[in-house]
């Protein structure tokens, strides 16, 4: 019974060690502190994928940001090509006023034929 209890206290003990060691050799390859990689701020991403549309079967439209400025970028053709690039990821820049349309037309009442005033 007692050789089974120290086997187990045996086991824990080099597992304990190994995640030990474990946690040393990465803040050892991160250059911090030892200890400072379980309680350290999560590093904040620069880049980040906004949307994506399939444009037929091979080609596919991607909206990346980058340090709050999108791109957008059309893959999968025989070459990969920035559509538009520095677009800014503020509010405003997403549609959050309203737009006036370029070619705007008069609205009809119901019944009422294009031609007729």
């Amino acid at each position: 019974m007692w050789e089974i209890v120290w086997l187990l206290l045996i086991v824990l003990f080099v597992a304990a060690a190994i995640i030990a060691g474990a946690l040393m050799w990465r803040s050892y390859v991160d250059g911090g502190a030892p200890g400072a990689g379980i309680f350290r701020n999560k590093v904040e991403k620069r880049l980040e994928v906004v949307d994506q549309a399939t444009l037929d079967g091979r080609r596919r439209l991607v909206l990346i940001r980058r340090d709050n400025t999108e791109h957008l970028i059309m893959t999968g053709g025989p070459v990969d090509v920035v559509i538009e690039t520095g677009i800014n990821s503020s509010s405003k820049a997403r549609g959050a006023d309203v737009v006036e349309p370029v070619f705007s037309r008069q609205s009809r009442a119901l019944g009422q034929a294009s031609g007729d005033k």
